[in-house]
Order: structure tokens, then sequence, then C-alpha cells
């Protein structure tokens, strides 16, 4: 299972709102996505990745 908690943990340490990422070009569905833990592409986390300057595990963690 995944889960997002990392993403809003960095994006609060990096001072990055849910707007500004919206701004930078992550659509909304794929937001909604991220709250609900749902699967992303991995062009969007290449996408947040970018624009958070962080690495996928600073975005999201595999759980069992």
């Amino acid at each position: 299972m995944l889960d997002y908690s990392p993403l809003w943990e960095t994006m609060r340490k990096k001072g990055v709102s849910q707007y500004a990422l919206i701004q930078a070009g992550i659509d909304r569905r794929t937001l909604d996505w991220l709250k609900k833990n749902k699967n992303i592409t991995l062009l969007s986390l290449e996408k947040l990745c970018a624009i958070l300057k962080c690495k996928p595990n600073d975005i999201v963690r595999f759980i069992d």
C-alpha cells in the first residue's frame, strides 16, 4: 500500500502549499488522489520531485 504522508511533511518543511503545486502544474485530481493514497503516475511523481527539489522517498513510502 502507498502512503503519501511524507509529501505533506516535505511540503510543510519547504513552505509549499497545495495552491503552489497547482500553479506549478500539478492537477487538482492528482492532489485529491494523493490525499486518498491512490496511485499516481510516475510523471506526476517526477513533477512533484522537481517542484519540491526532493527525492521520491520524500513524497511516498510503501507500507504493508
